[in-house]
């Protein structure tokens, strides 16, 4: 097996395509997104002969505490790339001077995946960047049908939803919007005690997924005030629920879960076949802070899918205090 970037986007995303396993942060435009936020990124092919096996999209991550190496939800392909993927990550670690290697796994989490890593002498990392338990919902079903597998009181707030007339659901691709989403944005991660994305984050995403259409912005508005908003992302066949926020206010007003039920809509008419919720709490952490969170998701109906854990491959001592630092940070919040 070799290695080769690709440069081609055409190429790129046509072998994404013909894989089961994988998530929008494997496009090509999220590594459009990364070079926005001043990242550098490697698109890699992994080659037996001439038939390309897998891909990994790399990017370098520059931060305070130093310089790594991070594939989001990769590698896209079998455990059997995983050796000649990580020879070359080391290469290029020892280029920009990177002190570890970090990889979010798009693969199922059982024994023979989790090995593979431990062959090559990965540790869990102390945190993880993205889920590695999600809920999935098969949306090919009729809307009457994915209805009829949610939760009844999912089921009832949703139609108690669509009679209440101050109640409107607006779906829209203005940046001025995403301004909007941002306040209330803004006021859920103070509530919920998390570091929110910049403006600016939120601006790169838009314009990166916004020329091939992917992405949408879902406000939700009671009697005409923004109540409940969501970023969804729409790629090669699923919808992902990618960010959300609301306002306590309107806690007892089922604004939210029209809002959701609008966005799985809105994967059906693309043509999706999935959506994806993103992340949840595991089952047995019910002071997690997304415990409610996920127990809203899962009323939509689905099933969850576990990735390997995060995995981290120490190339220096440098690394050392990024995993200290990280591990009392995960102790903080709970997760």
């Amino acid at each position: 097996m070799g290695i080769r970037e690709i440069n081609n986007k055409e190429a790129w995303e046509s072998f994404l395509l013909e894989c089961d396993e994988k998530t929008f942060l494997d496009s090509w435009n999220w590594g459009e997104f990364q070079k926005r936020e001043g990242e550098k990124v490697w698109r890699l092919g992994v080659y037996d002969g001439n038939e390309l096996v897998g891909a990994a999209l790399v990017v370098r991550v520059k931060a305070r505490r130093g310089t790594f190496l991070f594939v989001p939800h990769g590698p896209v392909g079998e455990s059997k790339i995983l050796e000649v993927l990580i020879k070359k990550l080391k290469e290029i670690a020892k280029q920009e001077k990177a002190s570890f290697i970090r990889i979010s796994p798009i693969w199922e989490r059982n024994e023979e995946n989790i090995k593979a890593f431990r062959n090559l002498a990965f540790r869990n990392a102390p945190i993880h960047m993205h889920p590695e338990l999600t809920w999935e919902l098969d949306i090919r079903p009729s809307e009457e049908e994915l209805l009829m597998g949610m939760r009844k009181t999912t089921r009832y707030l949703i139609r108690q939803a669509q009679k209440n007339t101050d109640i409107e659901i607006v779906k829209t691709q203005n940046i001025e919007d995403l301004k909007k989403f941002n306040e209330i944005y803004c006021q859920t991660a103070k509530r919920h005690k998390f570091v929110p994305f910049s403006l600016k984050y939120l601006e790169h995403q838009l314009c990166s997924f916004l020329p091939d259409n992917q992405i949408m912005i879902f406000l939700g508005k009671y009697k005409k005030e923004i109540a409940s908003a969501s970023i969804a992302v729409f790629w090669q066949g699923t919808g992902f629920y990618h960010h959300g926020a609301s306002l306590p206010k309107y806690n007892k007003i089922p604004v939210s879960y029209l809002l959701q039920w609008e966005a799985i809509k809105e994967a059906k008419s693309r043509g999706c076949q999935k959506y994806n919720f993103w992340g949840i709490a595991p089952d047995d952490s019910k002071n997690h802070p997304w415990a409610g969170l996920g127990l809203f998701k899962k009323g939509f109906g689905g099933y969850r899918k576990d990735y390997v854990k995060t995995q981290d491959l120490s190339l220096s001592w440098k690394y050392w205090p990024t995993y200290i630092f990280e591990k009392i940070r995960k102790i903080k919040r709970r997760l």
